[in-house]
C-alpha cells in the first residue's frame, strides 16, 4: 500500500500541521505502508506537474494550515492541477484524508473545502481531521489528541484496504450533470507531457515570446492598409471628386486599424487625396472603421448617414462635414 502525503503549508516551524501529518506518517510506516510526502511550498514551480504523483497512490493526505483566511494558495494551485492534468478515471478510485489545523478561524470550513473538492473531482473523501491549536507545545504533549491522530491513520489504512463505501453525494451528481472540464480531450500520457509543459518556466517563456511576435506581426498587417487599398481608395475619392464653388477646406479620415490618414484637400476645383501622417492644419477630424468607408464608397451610406448613426465620429465644423457628400458623390 501507498500513501502520498500533500502538505500545502508554508513549512514553519511551528506549524501544527506539520506535527499532525509527522505521527500520522509514523502509524502508517509501522502498518508497513510506503509514505511519501510533497511538501509543496518547496515545489511551486513544479505543482502542475504532482498530478503525476498520483497514479502511484492507493490513498493520499491532503494537509494544509489555516494562517489567516482558507487553506492556503498551494494548496489551491496543487486541485487546480487535479483538475485539469490528473488521470480522473485514478481519482475515481482514491481515498482522500483532510488534515487541517488552524492557529486563527476556519478549521472546519477547510476541512469541508477540501473535502468538496475531491468529491468534484471524482475521488472518495475519508473523515478527516481538523483542529485549532494556540499552543504548539501543550498540543504536542496533550496524549489524547496524539490517539485521535493515530485513529485517523488507522481509519485511513482500513478505508483503503476495506475499499469501505460511502453514501453519494449531491456534489457527484454536480460533476456530471453542470461541472464539466473545458481542456481539450486528452490521453493520460498527453496530459500528463502537457503538464510538465505546463510547470516548465523556459517553455512558458518561449510560448508568450512567440504569442507576442505573431501578436505584433499581425498587428502591423493590420495597421497597415495595403498600397493597392490605399490607391482604390484615393482613386474612388479622385474619380467621385464634384467641384463645389467658392469652397475650400481640408479633411482629415482617421481609418481604424490603418497607420497612415487620409488626407483630402479641396480648393475648388483642386482635388489633393492621399494617405499621409496626421497633419494640424485640418477643419474637421473623421474617423470611422474601414467597412464603413467601403458602404459609403459603395454609395450604400452618406458620411451624414454614417455619423448619424454613430459608424464615424467627428470634430470640426460640422458644417463643412455635410458638404462631404456633396463634394464626393459615390
Amino acid at each position: 500500500m501507498k500513501v502520498n502525503i500533500y502538505y500545502g503549508g508554508r513549512g514553519i516551524i511551528d506549524d501544527p500541521t506539520i506535527y499532525v501529518i509527522n505521527k500520522m506518517q509514523e502509524v502508517f510506516e509501522e502498518l508497513r505502508v510506503e509514505v511519501t510526502r510533497y511538501n509543496l511550498y518547496e515545489q511551486k514551480n513544479a505543482i502542475a506537474t504532482l498530478p503525476q504523483t498520483l497514479k502511484e497512490a492507493d490513498g493520499i493526505i491532503l494537509a494544509s494550515t489555516v494562517e489567516w483566511y482558507g487553506v492556503g494558495g498551494y494548496m489551491y494551485q496543487f486541485l487546480d492541477a487535479c483538475w485539469q492534468y490528473a488521470d480522473k478515471t485514478k481519482i475515481a478510485t482514491m481515498y482522500m484524508q483532510p488534515v487541517v489545523m488552524s492557529t486563527t478561524y476556519g478549521e472546519k470550513e477547510g476541512k469541508l473545502t477540501l473535502e468538496a473538492a475531491w468529491e468534484l473531482l471524482g475521488g472518495l473523501p475519508c473523515e478527516g481531521l481538523c483542529g485549532y491549536v494556540s499552543d504548539l507545545m501543550s498540543f504536542e504533549m496533550n496524549k489524547e489528541y496524539t490517539a485521535i491522530i493515530e485513529k485517523k491513520a488507522e481509519n485511513l489504512y482500513r478505508a483503503i484496504s476495506q475499499k469501505a463505501k460511502s453514501m453519494p453525494g449531491s456534489n457527484q451528481a454536480v460533476r456530471q450533470t453542470v461541472l464539466k472540464s473545458n481542456g481539450l480531450d486528452l490521453t493520460p500520457q498527453e496530459t500528463e507531457q502537457l503538464s510538465n509543459y505546463a510547470s516548465d518556466d523556459s517553455f512558458i517563456k518561449r510560448q508568450k515570446e512567440d504569442i507576442e511576435e505573431l501578436a505584433s506581426m499581425f498587428k502591423n498587417k493590420l495597421g497597415q492598409a495595403p498600397a493597392d487599398d490605399n490607391s482604390k481608395i484615393v482613386n474612388a475619392f479622385t474619380k467621385s471628386f464634384t467641384p463645389v464653388k467658392e469652397f475650400a477646406a481640408n479633411y482629415m479620415l482617421i481609418i481604424e486599424g490603418s497607420n497612415k490618414n487620409l488626407m483630402i484637400k479641396v480648393n475648388e476645383k483642386d482635388l489633393s487625396c492621399y494617405f499621409g501622417p496626421t497633419e494640424e492644419d485640418v477643419d474637421v477630424i473623421g474617423k470611422l472603421p474601414m467597412a464603413s468607408l467601403e458602404k459609403i464608397m459603395a454609395g450604400k451610406q452618406t458620411f451624414q448617414g454614417a455619423f448619424m448613426t454613430g459608424a464615424m465620429s467627428a470634430k470640426g465644423n460640422f458644417k463643412t462635414l455635410k458638404t462631404l457628400d456633396q463634394l464626393f458623390r459615390f
